[in-house]
């Protein structure tokens, strides 16, 4: 392999253009099935092995994060081109792949020009330097800088309430809907894994139809350990699509309650007899280990050195990432005057930040909706409280956060987030609210990936919002076999700035759509 520089590279774009024009495909390589399927102890061998495929992740005007899991200990090779014969390529020495780690790695590239499709090659090598294993290959597009079109899927929720990966039905099909739309970057609004959600072999429908799931020991009961926090996301690229999918488009991703259990906030005990390890403290550490193992999320990226952050895609899109689980305040009524979902610092960065955004559309990424009701039990999970008034509970950390958005004047704010298992639009105005210091602006709902369909929830009044859309099963927990799961797909016109929102199903088709047009 020839190492070169970005000059190099530069020149080596014109050699592949004609099959760049090919955009997201990615060879067979990259759908290699996993050797170790649940992500069990190294082994020994000839070769290293490369096992669940590749993903990237994080990605920036000059380059990406680029993951990779081997199943013996060795050192993670990562070469990129321009040309996805990589006739013409750099190679970048990545970290040692080691049982520390699980296996896993991963590597920022980094020296690549803005805007350009960029093919990567993960090799496994072994310790003593004389030997690799089989390559597997994935895609990026790294952020523009300039007035271009950017393109962009949300969704959450993945693998929950016992609906696993079926072979019966080709497995979690809707990624390869949401590849086929050819996005610059996945936005995962959480929920990443069900680690509290146990998978039997089949399930018999209300209607006599039977779903049947794979199954490995770490998805057969709640995820206490560390491997079984491994084992959740290791399942999760047992699936083709989905490992298609990861390897063709890149990822920004939050967590949400799942990833640990069901409504979870620091300092809970669980009364659940599933548990024998009942501090949610303890399993929320071994479950945040495993996700930033398992997950292209580049932690220096982060303010805090964990989630939330921000990425710029051009003249007209920054995506602000929130953290609405770590440093929360436990789940109440809402009824105290001040609490807690975001934390002091994070609540302040957020509007710091959008204050000094030059983008077009500044795009909030909550893993929680902002007016809808989630109970938990008497108590309640989200932001909303349920109760008319002013805002209280953790209404009112939020309130601020609005109020002051309108105070620096920052305009042409859109909240993207999922959670609820079914997909919607909400317009928030003042003119509606017990409120009536912000500006209006646009929540936009989807999900679930691959899991139970649930709703519709209750709207709270506060902050005035009207839900101008639904699509939600009739009955609760309803099977991905009834094309309720659902994915969003945001569209910037590079031209006018207008940005253009469609909600779709598990086919790709679109169930609603609105183009909004720039204030500034």
């Amino acid at each position: 392999m020839r190492s070169l520089d970005r000059r190099s590279l530069l020149r080596a774009s014109a050699v592949g253009a004609g099959v760049l024009a090919s955009g997201l495909a990615v060879p067979a390589a990259a759908l290699a099935g996993p050797a170790n399927p649940s992500g069990p102890a190294l082994v020994r061998g000839d070769r290293p092995r490369l096992t669940h495929g590749v993903q990237s992740g994080d990605v920036t005007t000059d380059g990406a994060l680029v993951w990779a899991r081997a199943d013996r200990p060795s050192r993670m090779l990562v070469d990129v081109s321009f040309d996805p014969s990589f006739r013409v390529a750099r190679t970048y020495r990545g970290p040692l792949l080691t049982p520390d780690t699980d296996g896993t790695g991963k590597l920022r590239v980094g020296h690549l020009p803005p805007g350009h499709r960029v093919h990567y090659r993960v090799r496994a090598e072994d310790l003593d330097g004389r030997t690799c294993g089989e390559p597997v290959v994935g895609t990026f597009r790294t952020a523009p800088i300039g007035r271009e079109g950017v393109r962009f899927v949300w969704s959450g929720d993945i693998v929950g309430q016992g609906w696993g990966i079926n072979p019966d039905v080709g497995g979690m099909t809707i990624f390869s809907a949401m590849a086929a739309r050819r996005p610059d970057f996945f936005l995962c609004s959480g929920d990443t894994v069900y680690a509290d959600g146990p998978l039997a072999e089949t399930v018999t429908l209300p209607d006599g139809r039977r779903w049947r799931n794979l199954v490995t020991p770490e998805k057969s009961k709640v995820a206490e350990t560390l491997t079984e926090f491994r084992g959740q996301f290791a399942y999760n690229l047992l699936d083709e699509h989905y490992r298609r999918f990861a390897a063709a488009v890149p990822q920004i991703n939050q967590w949400d309650d799942h990833e640990v259990t069901n409504n979870w906030y620091p300092g809970e005990v669980l009364t659940d007899d599933r548990y024998t390890e009942k501090r949610v403290d303890v399993l929320a550490a071994r479950a945040f280990q495993a996700f930033h193992e398992w997950v292209p999320l580049d932690p220096k990226r982060a303010v805090d050195r964990r989630v939330y952050r921000n990425f710029t895609f051009g003249r007209h899109v920054e995506v602000f990432v929130l953290d609405m689980r770590t440093y929360r305040d436990a789940n109440s009524p809402g009824t105290a005057p001040f609490e807690r979902i975001l934390g002091e610092a994070q609540a302040r960065w957020l509007v710091d930040a959008l204050a000094r955004s030059r983008a077009t559309w500044k795009v909030i990424a909550a893993d929680l909706p902002l007016g809808l009701v989630v109970p938990d039990g008497t108590a309640n999970e989200g932001v909303a409280n349920g109760r008319p008034g002013v805002p209280a509970g953790r209404e009112a950390e939020i309130a601020w956060v609005l109020r002051e958005i309108a105070r620096r004047r920052v305009r042409d704010v859109v909240w993207l987030t999922a959670d609820v298992h079914y997909t919607a639009a909400h317009h928030y105005s003042p003119d509606r609210a017990a409120v009536r210091d912000f500006d209006p602006f646009w929540e936009f709902v989807s999900g679930p990936l691959h899991a139970g369909a649930f709703g519709p929830n209750k709207l709270d009044p506060t902050f005035g919002p009207e839900a101008v859309f639904v699509h939600a099963p009739p009955a609760a927990n309803t099977s991905p076999l009834d094309n309720f799961q659902h994915f969003g797909e945001i569209e910037v016109d590079g031209w006018s700035g207008d940005l253009t929102v469609h909600l779709r199903d598990a086919r790709g088709a679109s169930l609603w759509s609105k183009t909004l047009r720039p204030r500034r």
